[in-house]
């Protein structure tokens, strides 16, 4: 399911137009990603939650060469299941 898709299925669930599901859609989407991006955590209730992370400096490979590369410490995005949506998953 891409983007498109959610926004067909939501209009359809909701009654509403597929312009104003969009516009929803676009909404969640940007307030979920500033407070993930200011360092808090989304946490909705039976879905997950969305928080932030850290990757450590590490040293890689490049695959062509072989030579070794120094790979940047980085955030990360994380999401964690809830209980509900694992339920929904594995059937229970």
């Amino acid at each position: 399911m891409n983007k498109q898709d959610l926004i067909d299925a939501v209009a359809a669930e909701t009654g509403s137009s597929k312009a104003a599901a969009a516009d929803t859609l676009d909404a969640l989407i940007g307030a979920i990603t500033t407070a993930v991006t200011q360092g808090e955590t989304v946490q909705l209730i039976g879905f997950g939650s969305f928080s932030t992370g850290q990757r450590a400096a590490r040293v890689g490979r490049n695959p062509s060469t072989g030579e070794e590369i120094q790979i940047a410490a980085a955030k990360t995005v994380k999401f964690t299941a809830g209980k509900a949506f694992k339920d929904a998953l594995n059937g229970q």
